[in-house]
């Protein structure tokens, strides 16, 4: 491109023509072709077509600048792209939830955010649509079967469609065997397994018929590890990590993949369970810094990327995974 640009203020006008052409730019053989046939026109003509092949120079110039952005593959497909899907988020309202949410809004997709809050899921779409996006924000508590259920199916009507599946929404409840009730060990199954049933379910009988869809559910690295003292969300996060499993290999066939987000420490109000166990903020982050190999908390936004990528195309051939991000913390 710049070597054509160059040469057009060195040699003639039919020379830089074919010098853009040599340069690597196989859109520009038409106006080759133009340029070969020019002569004998007047000069206002000639200058007119000028100005038309500089336009067009330029706005291939901005074309070609763009599709290198959007991380665009070889043969030209841009795997992240979720344009015209429809994503269906819970607990999107903050955190990891908004991150995805986010994330998924801008590769394209429309995102129907929910939370328990209302006012937070309202906000996280009125982030996405002041960015130029598509969603709206939702009151929902994933613990009401019925009311989960209707959200994801009346969605998918509004919209015509359910791409992705995002049920991020769960509990943390701290505690040894004998700190736990019985009435927090219902409550982390409702919420960290139950809820993530029910949702699946009533997402996959839009998705099953149309032989398309990604289920993302959010585990923890507390599924694929043992930490000290969290019966209750040890015991569930392993759970879950099994049913999503049995779903992908169920519906692979289907064309649905099914997959497990695993993140371990991300700096989020979700932490609470842990600080209070561990003894407050303080005691937190040194377990953080000493503990996990990298050093440091994720970022919701690096979670984010992540939920992404499990809602894409890039990750198509993958279902039935359990996705840690965890800077090592579980090895």
């Amino acid at each position: 491109m710049l070597a054509g640009f160059l040469l057009a203020f060195t040699f003639s006008f039919d020379d830089f023509i074919i010098a853009f052409f040599v340069a690597g730019s196989e859109t520009t053989l038409p106006i080759y072709v133009f340029s070969s046939i020019r002569r004998g026109v007047t000069p206002e003509i000639n200058a007119i077509g000028t100005m038309v092949l500089l336009a067009s120079l330029v706005l291939l110039i901005t074309a070609q600048v763009i599709l290198r952005r959007r991380a665009l593959t070889p043969t030209g497909v841009n795997f992240m792209d979720l344009k015209d899907r429809t994503a269906f988020v819970t607990a999107g309202g903050a955190g990891i939830g908004r991150a995805g949410a986010l994330a998924m809004a801008r590769a394209g997709a429309t995102v129907v955010v929910t939370d328990l809050d209302a006012s937070r899921a309202e906000a996280v779409a009125a982030e996405i649509a002041a960015a130029g996006g598509r969603a709206e924000g939702l009151g929902l508590d994933v613990g009401d079967d019925a009311a989960l259920e209707a959200a994801i199916l009346s969605a998918a009507a509004r919209h015509g469609r359910l791409d992705v599946l995002h049920s991020h929404a769960g509990a943390q409840v701290p505690g040894r065997l004998d700190q736990v009730s019985v009435a927090d060990m219902d409550l982390s199954w409702r919420l960290n397994v139950r809820a993530h049933f029910v949702a699946a379910k009533a997402a996959m009988s839009i998705m099953a018929p149309r032989r398309q869809g990604s289920i993302i559910v959010t585990s923890s690295n507390s599924g694929v590890q043992y930490d000290r003292e969290m019966i209750a969300y040890c015991t569930t996060k392993h759970a879950v990590i099994a049913m999503v499993r049995q779903i992908a290999v169920d519906y692979a066939r289907h064309n649905i993949r099914c997959n497990a987000l695993c993140p371990g420490f991300v700096d989020t109000v979700f932490n609470a369970g842990f600080e209070a166990q561990m003894g407050g903020r303080a005691a937190l982050e040194s377990y953080v810094a000493e503990t996990i190999p990298m050093g440091r908390f994720g970022t919701p936004e690096e979670i984010g990327e992540a939920v992404l990528y499990l809602a894409s195309d890039r990750s198509a051939f993958m279902t039935g995974h359990a996705l840690v991000i965890d800077g090592a913390e579980s090895l």
